[in-house]
């Protein structure tokens, strides 16, 4: 028992060494002066293109644009075309951005998305991967605005 309990601590402290090893990711410095160039490169983008429906700011997008929402098809091209005919058929829809934040090669967007003007719409966040000035991925989640919430708090 004795043998046992004084083994007890070093087996301790040599696993948690272990583990925060293991655990441990290296130290990352961060560009903000390039984090910022993507941020203003995704916040125009997005304003012109879904507020303004300027097709042509979708310069920026990659040609090979990677997209995980399963209603829009991967590429430049088909992105174009989806939300050319959605404009369309939707002229006063808007994507408000709320905040916008960074993170190495991601711009993070919160957004009051709306079909119509007085629709509650939906609090989207967007997430966009950036790589040599061009937007190249995406990312969303979507929730409907309630017409009741459980409390005073918006979502924006």
């Amino acid at each position: 028992m004795l043998k046992h309990f004084r083994a007890h601590p070093l087996l301790l402290a040599g696993l948690m060494t272990l583990a925060s090893a293991a655990h441990a990711a290296p130290p990352q410095t961060r560009d903000l002066k390039q984090e910022e160039t993507n941020r203003v490169l995704v916040v125009d983008f997005y304003d012109r293109f879904f507020n303004k429906h300027d097709i042509a700011s979708a310069r920026v997008v990659a040609d090979s644009y990677r997209q995980h929402n399963p209603d829009v098809p991967d590429g430049k091209a088909p992105f174009v075309s989806y939300f050319s005919g959605f404009f369309k058929e939707h002229p006063k829809s808007t994507s408000r951005i709320v905040r916008s934040a960074t993170s190495g090669d991601l711009v993070y967007l919160h957004v009051h998305f709306k079909v119509e003007p007085a629709d509650r719409g939906q609090a989207v966040v967007d997430i966009f991967r950036v790589a040599d000035g061009k937007i190249v991925e995406h990312w969303d989640v979507v929730q409907d605005v309630p017409e009741k919430a459980e409390n005073k708090n918006t979502m924006f």
